[in-house]
C-alpha cells in the first residue's frame, strides 16, 4: 500500500482527500509554518484576545515556563473574556510562582522509571518513549514542565538506544510515543523509528499521545496519515482536549483523517479548576468527542507539579463530577477518573 485508500496518485504531503470524496483533495496549511508562527509573547496573546489591560499582571519571565500557543488555537478563544477556558490553559499567571506544599518537580516519578535513553518503563507490558522535548502548545498545568528533556530524548542518535532498550525486554508489547509531543517530529523521523521497530516482533501495538490534532490539526496531513495507515501494528492515537471549545471543525476533520487510517482514537483530559470542573462542560466535551469519532478515555486528577496548584480540583469534587456524568451519559462516554501515583504499577481509579 502506498497511501490511504481513495487518495489519487501524486497527492502532496499537505493534501488530504475530503471524507466521502475521493476526487477532490483539499489543501491543508503547512503545519511547520504554523508551528514556527506560534504566539510566544504573552502581551501579544493578550492583545489578540482583546485583553491588553491584563499585561501588567503577567509574571516575570513567564513564571519560568515559556508561552507557546498556535494562532489557530488562539482564534478559538473568546474575545475580551479573561476567564476564557482556552486562554487560562496557556496564559502565564503569578500563581505559578507560589510554593505550595506537596507540589514538586517530578510528581509522577518519571525519572525513577527511566529504563534506557528516553525510555520510561512504569507499567507491565508497556514502555513510553520521550520522543520529543517540545510541544505545539505549552499547557500551564503540564506535568513535565520541569523534565530534563536535554538528557532524555529517545529520538537522539536515530533512536538506536531506545530500540536496543525495547529489544532487550520481550515483555513489552506496546510502545507509547509521548514527550513533549511526538508529532512535532517530522514524518520522516517517525518513519525512521517505526522502520527500526518492525524488527521487534514482540511489539504489537503503537500508541501515540499527542495534543497536535487539537491545537494544530493541520499536522494530520497526508504524509502522516499514510505513515500511520501502513504500519504493521495495532495503532491507538490518544488526543488531549479539556474543553468543548477546543473542538472546532478543523479538529473534527483531523480526527476523520486519523480514523481513516484504521487507528483507534481516544481522548484524555485533565480536570482543571475554573476550566472544566463543571458537569455540563464535561458532558458536552464527551458528546462532541464522540461526534468526532473519539472515545473519552481518562479524566486525570491534576498531577501535583510545582507551579500548577491553582488548577487543582479537590478529589471530593472530582468524584462528584464523575458521579454526575455517570447519571447523564452512557457508560462509554464517561472517562475514567484517575490519578497517577509515583511508583505505583498502574493508575489509581478515583
Amino acid at each position: 500500500m502506498n497511501g490511504l485508500p481513495g487518495n489519487p496518485p501524486g497527492t502532496g504531503p499537505n493534501m488530504i482527500t475530503a471524507i466521502g470524496d475521493s476526487t477532490q483533495p483539499q489543501p491543508l496549511p503547512d503545519w511547520r509554518k504554523s508551528l514556527r508562527d506560534a504566539v510566544t509573547d504573552p502581551r501579544e496573546l493578550l492583545a489578540l484576545v482583546g485583553l491588553p489591560e491584563l499585561a501588567d499582571r503577567l509574571p516575570a519571565n513567564d513564571a519560568g515556563f515559556a508561552l507557546k500557543v498556535p494562532r489557530g488555537f488562539v482564534a478559538r478563544m473568546r474575545q475580551g473574556d479573561p476567564h476564557d477556558p482556552l486562554l487560562l490553559q496557556v496564559l502565564p499567571l503569578p500563581a505559578e510562582l507560589d510554593e505550595v506544599e506537596g507540589f514538586v518537580d517530578d510528581a509522577v516519578g518519571d525519572l525513577a522509571a527511566v529504563a534506557g535513553h528516553g525510555v520510561l518503563h512504569k507499567y507491565e507490558g508497556r514502555a513510553l518513549l520521550i520522543a520529543a522535548g517540545s510541544c505545539a502548545v505549552n499547557c500551564r498545568y503540564c506535568f513535565r514542565r520541569h523534565f530534563p528533556y536535554a538528557e532524555e530524548l529517545a529520538a537522539s542518535h536515530a533512536w538506536r538506544a531506545a530500540i536496543d532498550c525495547l529489544g532487550a525486554d520481550t515483555s513489552i508489547r506496546e510502545v507509547i510515543l509521548s514527550g513533549g509531543d511526538p508529532l512535532v517530529l517530522s514524518t520522516q523521523k517517525l518513519t525512521e523509528f517505526t522502520e527500526a521497530l518492525r524488527t521487534l516482533l514482540h511489539v504489537v501495538r503503537l500508541r501515540i499521545h499527542s495534543r497536535l490534532p487539537v491545537v494544530l490539526p493541520e499536522r494530520v496531513d497526508y504524509g502522516l496519515c499514510a505513515w500511520l495507515a501502513n504500519l504493521p501494528l495495532q495503532r491507538v492515537v490518544v488526543i488531549h482536549a479539556n474543553h468543548p471549545d477546543e473542538l472546532d471543525a478543523s479538529v473534527g476533520a483531523a480526527c476523520a483523517r486519523l480514523r481513516a487510517t484504521g487507528a483507534t482514537l481516544l481522548n484524555q483530559s485533565v480536570l482543571l479548576r475554573g476550566i472544566n470542573d463543571d458537569a455540563d462542560v464535561l458532558a458536552e466535551l464527551s458528546e462532541r468527542l464522540f461526534a468526532f469519532g473519539v472515545l473519552p478515555y481518562y479524566l486525570h486528577q491534576l498531577d501535583r507539579v510545582r507551579g500548577t496548584a491553582h488548577f487543582e480540583v479537590p478529589v471530593a469534587r472530582a468524584r462528584e463530577l464523575a458521579d454526575m456524568l455517570h447519571g447523564r451519559l452512557p457508560g462509554y462516554l464517561v472517562p475514567r477518573l484517575v490519578r497517577e501515583v509515583a511508583g505505583e504499577h498502574a493508575k489509581h481509579l478515583l
